[in-house]
């Protein structure tokens, strides 16, 4: 069926994911600060680089709304609270979160705007929804490290990539301080989770 779209739940839906991807894009920000209180300054990295991709979702929906330039939309919306008090813990609500956004909410939201007839936001929301669920896997794997002590160890000979100079380490455990740069071990990452690493 076809629906004006000033008349449409997708404009609202459009309303409602720009405000939780704006928000997610906070959350994340401040979860960011909080890994790096700790010393964790790769993982506060990760925050960061989705909360940029949360801002680009942000975007792409609110682009989606430019025909109703002007105009007030008024919506209603739960949207969650994570302040949490550990890295893991953190890392776990934004996992649920992404997990929500991709399996429910913007499948559901994709399925409206197809029914209503605007194929481009249908599409998407269903692209956008896949962008999530690597959220969602990533945050999780990063949530398991945390968990089990594998962050910088392993019990076979793993790699870890200072992010300050490209030094990359061979071993069962990351180095304290980088012997090239002398950053400390908050700068190392699992190699794994690299996002230029060579295949």
């Amino acid at each position: 069926m076809s629906v004006n779209f000033s008349e449409s739940k997708t404009k609202e839906n459009l309303m409602r994911a720009f405000a939780g991807e704006s928000q997610a894009r906070n959350r994340y920000t401040i979860a960011a600060e909080r890994a790096e209180d700790g010393g964790m300054l790769t993982i506060a990295d990760v925050f960061r680089y989705t909360a940029d991709q949360e801002r680009a979702h942000a975007e792409r929906f609110y682009g989606l709304l430019k025909d109703l330039s002007g105009e007030t939309v008024h919506i209603d919306g739960s949207y969650p609270i994570d302040q949490q008090d550990t890295l893991p813990e953190l890392l776990r609500a934004a996992e649920h979160n992404e997990h929500e956004e991709y399996a429910d909410v913007y499948q559901a939201f994709g399925d409206t705007a197809k029914e209503e007839g605007f194929l481009e936001t249908a599409s998407a929301f269903y692209q956008i929804a896949e962008i999530e669920h690597v959220h969602e896997k990533r945050f999780g794997a990063l949530a398991d490290m945390l968990e089990s002590d594998t962050y910088y160890n392993s019990e076979k000979v793993s790699q870890w990539m200072c992010t300050n100079c490209g030094y990359i380490h061979e071993g069962s455990l990351a180095p304290k301080v980088c012997p090239v740069c002398r950053h400390e071990q908050g700068y190392f990452l699992p190699y794994s989770m690299a996002c230029y690493k060579l295949p």
